[in-house]
């Protein structure tokens, strides 16, 4: 059986762990797909511009994130909702930095791993919803994980958004301080394609998306999985725990539009879609 080369991108992050135990197992080579991995420490902005420029041709990334680009002409559309549950985005500052608490954020400078990607977009959906706005040039560069820690240490920014239980080991070791916390109002990862693919190879996508509902599936029931979790992403046995427990993955490939009317309109409300503005299709219709 001759095999689909699929590019997939995606996080460094525990969310993606059952797409790589299915690759292991050798899951996507059965179904006639050669699966390539592409990890992208710069988050959901790095990956759509990926999308755009042809260096991947799917990729799990964050709901609000692909929406906004897609409306904005990116070629690509979703196929599939791969992480049921929202996204608990913890709200960071540095350790020596004044702030305490949330409610002193909105006039301070954003880390960001790139405009669009969710730690630019998530704070200004907040901001929205405390009648409170961002500017612009709030915001700073400073491209992953790493260059946060680097940048918030330095104080040349004051707050940063991130999946919580992937920092929490650097709040644990002392490197940040959580003061806060916020929950995307909808599914937080879904897989996009471009458009190209779905065009030449529907079928080689479809039996793709059926290896990772089966292993998402089965990842929900493993009782190995906690103890994976946390060896692989050295985080505490608890906090993989509590994370494993608030989390459901998708085990079919429908998105609704329900849902995805409401990420539009938070997005307009917070200013990141204009308010007129026509959209595209935004789903793949089998």
């Amino acid at each position: 059986m001759e095999k689909t080369t699929i590019r997939l991108g995606g996080v460094p992050e525990h969310f993606n762990l059952p797409v790589h135990l299915a690759k292991e197992k050798g899951n996507f080579s059965s179904r006639g797909i050669d699966l390539q991995w592409t990890t992208f420490d710069g988050g959901t902005g790095q990956m759509t511009a990926a999308l755009r420029n042809d260096e991947i041709d799917a990729c799990i990334l964050l709901t609000e994130g692909i929406i906004k680009d897609i409306a904005n002409g990116n070629p690509s559309k979703i196929v599939s909702v791969y992480v049921n549950s929202p996204l608990t985005w913890g709200i960071h500052t540095g350790v020596h930095n004044k702030l305490q608490n949330h409610s002193e954020i909105y006039d301070r400078t954003y880390a960001i791993s790139r405009f669009g990607s969710g730690s630019h977009l998530m704070p200004i959906v907040d901001a929205t919803s405390h009648d409170k706005s961002i500017q612009h040039e709030q915001f700073k560069i400073i491209k992953n994980l790493t260059g946060a820690l680097e940048s918030l240490q330095k104080q040349e920014t004051d707050v940063f958004y991130w999946e919580k239980f992937t920092t929490k080991p650097y709040v644990d070791a002392g490197q940040l301080r959580r003061i806060g916390e916020y929950v995307t109002p909808w599914p937080c990862f879904v897989i996009a394609v471009r458009n190209e693919i779905l065009d030449e190879s529907p079928e080689a996508i479809i039996r793709m998306l059926r290896v990772i509902h089966d292993e998402c599936d089965q990842f929900m029931y493993n009782h190995e999985a906690i103890d994976m979790v946390s060896k692989r992403y050295e985080i505490t046995k608890k906090d993989a725990e509590r994370w494993f427990n608030s989390t459901e993955w998708a085990i079919h490939g429908w998105v609704s539009d329900k849902m995805l009317n409401n990420v539009i309109f938070n997005l307009k409300v917070a200013g990141i879609l204009e308010k007129n503005q026509e959209l595209p299709e935004l789903i793949w219709k089998r």
